[in-house]
């Protein structure tokens, strides 16, 4: 479709259900003069600047609302060389691990902090990520609030796949990204950003750019690609601790982050993409698009559709908002769908549970020319938040 405004630029949607306030989002999105092309994704709905689920390449400039609050959340999904069915008979065993060897929510820090060599990394070429490093280090390996989770579950592969037999295979999954410090980051550099581009009407505040080739802008793309660091890491230690405990090995893995934003050529011309809630999906890529706690997850390879700019969706996307959520239901709507499911939930916010999200068959359904499915993750024991706010 075709937006009006000073600088319309056309992009494609995906799904037939889209929320009319992310599309009015991504409307103005396509009015930057700075935006070259975008895209929405099926599992779009209202964030903040850019809708969740919304893709957008701009020429030179990087838009830190367009990259999210918490820059390079992500998948990560570790295959372990447990028996499936020890899951069920081990029930209480996986769900204490899952209890102990977890962090989450603003705020939550390791008792004592973890070391990796993310924390070797330069956090000294910024003062900002310098002041930083010390929240960094306290909450490495442990997630966030909001729809982030860590669970055990079944990984089933039709046929061979990620160096594996086909089967069924006991997995780990978790969504989460750069905690506090990637919140700070975004913060500092969102304000500097609308402070440059005070000309921008308010529908447009929250998209205010950096020059790439400018100081603000370099120092961004630093720190974000430091977060994107940041964030890897976090997984790493969450699936090192629990695959410790167990006294497991990691067969295979897939890992994907969105929120972030990568150079790329597209239309034979280099622009940064940046994607909001949406997965990477060139060619070949590998990648986890999850459902709900009571709904199963797919590992997807991309079809390098460009029209999507490489892109697909990063879940089912919400139908409602947290607060109507909590208005709408009570655990007690929950718990019939939840025991059909054969899940155990450890702890979850109401704002979490599967009725806030779209169904995931119809999402994969609409994106069937961006990815091919080639596992499916049925969650099994399920570890969030208590609560908090939605981390975007």
């Amino acid at each position: 479709m075709e937006c009006n405004g000073a600088h319309p630029v056309s992009f494609r949607i995906w799904g037939d259900d889209a929320d009319p306030q992310a599309l009015e989002q991504m409307q103005n999105a396509v009015r930057l003069p700075v935006a070259v092309s975008g895209a929405l994704m099926a599992d779009a709905h209202l964030g903040y600047g850019l809708p969740i689920g919304g893709v957008l390449a701009t020429h030179a400039a990087v838009i830190p609302y367009a990259v999210g609050v918490d820059i390079a959340c992500r998948m990560k999904l570790s295959v372990l060389d447990i028996p499936p069915e020890r899951l069920d008979r081990e029930g209480d065993r996986f769900a204490k691990v899952l209890e102990r060897e977890t962090v989450f929510g603003v705020g939550g820090e390791q008792p004592k902090p973890l070391e990796h060599e993310v924390l070797q990394a330069d956090w000294n070429a910024l003062p900002l990520t310098a002041k930083l490093f010390d929240k960094a280090r306290a909450q490495l390996g442990t997630s966030g609030s909001g729809n982030h989770f860590v669970e055990f579950g079944i990984l089933s592969l039709d046929s061979p796949e990620l160096d594996l037999a086909a089967g069924s295979y006991l997995a780990l999954l978790s969504h989460s990204g750069s905690r506090g410090t990637g919140a700070a980051i975004a913060d500092h550099y969102s304000r500097l950003a609308m402070s440059l581009h005070p000309e921008l009407p308010a529908e447009l505040k929250r998209l205010a750019w950096l020059e790439l080739d400018s100081d603000p802008g370099r120092e961004y793309w630093l720190a974000m690609n430091l977060m994107g660091q940041y964030a890897s890491a976090n997984h790493a230690m969450i699936h090192w601790k629990i695959a410790r405990a167990l006294g497991a090995e990691v067969l295979a893995g897939v890992e994907n982050h969105h929120n972030f934003a990568w150079k790329e050529t597209h239309g034979g011309r280099e622009v940064i993409v940046h994607r909001k809630g949406a997965t990477p999906a060139d060619k070949g890529v590998l990648g986890v698009i999850p459902g709900s706690m009571a709904s199963p997850g797919f590992v997807v390879r991309g079809r390098g559709e460009e029209s999507s700019l490489n892109s697909a969706s990063h879940g089912a996307g919400r139908v409602m908002s947290r607060r109507a959520a909590k208005l709408k239901f009570r655990w007690s709507h929950v718990r019939p769908a939840l025991a059909a499911a054969g899940v155990r939930l450890l702890s979850a916010g109401i704002d979490e549970v599967p009725g806030v999200y779209k169904d995931i068959h119809r999402v994969m359904a609409a994106q069937k020319d961006l990815v091919d499915v080639i596992g499916r993750f049925d969650p099994k024991i399920v570890k969030m938040a208590e609560g908090g706010r939605a981390e975007d």
